[in-house]
C-alpha cells in the first residue's frame, strides 16, 4: 500500500516519528506504530506532524492532522495513549474511547501490553473525526 505521507527529509516529521518508533524498541513502539498504520488506512491524506519538543521530550508527541488535529499519539511507561482532539463530539458506538471520558472535549484510548485493538473500530473513529473536523472548518479556510 502506497502512502501519501511522504518519508524523504531525515527531518520530516515522519522521519521524526519512524525515529521515536524505533528508539522505543519495545511493544509501545509497535503499537504506536500499528496505530499509525491504521490512521494512515482510514484517512490517506492525514498528515504527519511533530510537536510540543521540549528538554524533556525531545522528539516531540506525533500529531496526525486533517483540516485540524484528528489525534496525538503519546508513549508512557506503561501505555499508548491517542488522545482524540475533539473526541467528545467523535461518535463511538464500539467504546473504544476508555481514557479522558471526563473532559467536554478530548477523549483517548489507552493501550497497554497485550490489548487488543478493534481495527475497524479505530478506523471508524478516525474517519468520524476528519469529518468532524471538515464540517466545522470555516467558510473559506
Amino acid at each position: 500500500m502506497t502512502t501519501s505521507v511522504p518519508e524523504q527529509a531525515e527531518d520530516s516529521p515522519s522521519a521524526l516519528i519512524d525515529a521515536k518508533l524505533a528508539s522505543l524498541g519495545d511493544w509501545r513502539g509497535e503499537t504506536l506504530g500499528y496505530m499509525r498504520k491504521l490512521i494512515r488506512e482510514a484517512d490517506p491524506a492525514v498528515v504527519e506532524q511533530v510537536k510540543w519538543r521540549k528538554p524533556s521530550n525531545p522528539s516531540g508527541v506525533p500529531v496526525w492532522e486533517h483540516a485540524g488535529i484528528l489525534c496525538t499519539g503519546e508513549v508512557y511507561k506503561g501505555y499508548v495513549k491517542l488522545t482524540f482532539a475533539k473526541g467528545a463530539a467523535v461518535a463511538d458506538p464500539t467504546g473504544q474511547f476508555n481514557a479522558s471520558l471526563e473532559g467536554n472535549t478530548r477523549r483517548a484510548i489507552d493501550i497497554r501490553e497485550g490489548d487488543q485493538i478493534d481495527a475497524e473500530a479505530f478506523k471508524a473513529l478516525v474517519r468520524e473525526a476528519v469529518l468532524l473536523n471538515v464540517q466545522k472548518k470555516p467558510k473559506g479556510a
